[in-house]
């Protein structure tokens, strides 16, 4: 599987906004974009007039960048969101907020989509009772997202679950945290996805 391994802080020094790849670390002062807020390269610190496209590519590497999808990835989730019922955008954020790594990240499973996809290759998760080492599985209504139960012993699994036990869970999830499971409810709106962008401009870069 296709992944990129550079250093994350500097994608995030590009996008000049945290992209909260390194779960805890970006919280404290040796987050990258707090110590250097600039975009990384030797004329990262110039001043440059942005472009209509430029805006779009932007916004397209920042949505691309936070979820952790290679560029053919996140072309195809263009395709099918542009051939879905309702507003290509929408559609499209939707399609990668449900995906296991990031549905696993968003109950506290994980500090980082990054280690919720590393985790699910490990094949720490179940759904619907099933083993599922898919980072990119889309998760529907009515299934049930799971961490194995023996995985559930493992002293690291318990620090990240014992760590992220107050983070908010959005609404389109149950989660019952004793148990370690959730119930996907519905598929994610726009009003329960906190990116801070205009996924309209992904669909005019795509459009041309």
């Amino acid at each position: 599987m296709a992944r990129y391994t550079g250093p994350v802080c500097r994608l995030c020094r590009r996008e000049g906004e945290k992209l909260f790849l390194k779960g805890e670390r970006c919280y404290t002062g040796k987050c990258g974009v707090s110590r250097r807020a600039y975009a990384p390269g030797q004329h990262g610190q110039g001043r440059k007039k942005v472009s209509e496209y430029g805006k779009q590519l932007r916004t397209k590497q920042y949505v691309r960048r936070s979820y952790g999808v290679l560029e053919g990835q996140f072309h195809h989730y263009f395709e099918m969101a542009n051939k879905m019922p309702g507003v290509t955008g929408e559609n499209l954020l939707a399609l990668l907020e449900s995906r296991l790594d990031n549905v696993a990240y968003r109950l506290g499973f994980a500090s980082s989509r990054a280690q919720a996809r590393q985790m699910v290759t490990q094949g720490h998760f179940t759904v619907n009772g099933r083993k599922v080492d898919i980072p990119s599985f889309l998760t529907k209504p009515g299934q049930l997202i799971a961490i194995k139960d023996k995985s559930r012993s493992l002293d690291m699994i318990k620090g990240i679950l014992d760590a992220n036990a107050s983070r908010p869970v959005p609404k389109w999830l149950d989660l019952d945290r004793g148990a370690a499971q959730a119930k996907v409810l519905v598929m994610p709106s726009r009003e329960d996805i906190d990116l801070p962008i205009e996924e309209t401009l992904i669909v005019e870069l795509y459009s041309k």
